[in-house]
């Protein structure tokens, strides 16, 4: 088989009768991987349209266990101050009741001294009428 002249100058004609510089198959394979190329392209795009909705997604789950995190910490210091506040009014109860336990104590002492006092006056009132 004798080669064409124009094949051999690299020159080709394709299906329509167009004359190209690429060889038929090698246009033709380029065609295909362009599309191919295209389709990867798209796919990529829809890839990343999807993992961007999933960071999207993911984001709001973070926030909002943040925001859980932070309830339980608010909930958590809540209860220490409560704890705090509980043991503060124990503390003053428990002093008030020893400062009205000395008070108890001092007017027992005193009610014995003005029963002493109440006793020997009535002596001596007792002891005033016998000698009139």
């Amino acid at each position: 088989m004798a080669k064409d002249p124009l094949s051999e100058a690299g020159l080709h004609f394709d299906e329509l009768n167009k004359l190209r510089i690429l060889e038929p198959d090698v246009g033709q394979k380029t065609t295909e991987l362009k599309e191919e190329c295209k389709d990867f392209v798209d796919k990529i795009g829809q890839f990343q349209k999807v993992v961007g909705g999933l960071i999207e997604m993911v984001d709001e789950l973070a926030k909002e266990a943040e925001k859980e995190k932070m309830k339980a910490i608010g909930a958590r210091n809540l209860l220490k101050s409560v704890a705090k506040q509980r043991e503060a009014q124990q503390q003053q109860l428990q002093a008030l009741i020893a400062e009205k336990k000395m008070q108890l104590e001092r007017y027992r002492i005193e009610y014995e001294a003005l029963s002493k006092v109440e006793a020997e006056q009535n002596e001596f009132i007792d002891q005033f009428i016998l000698q009139k």
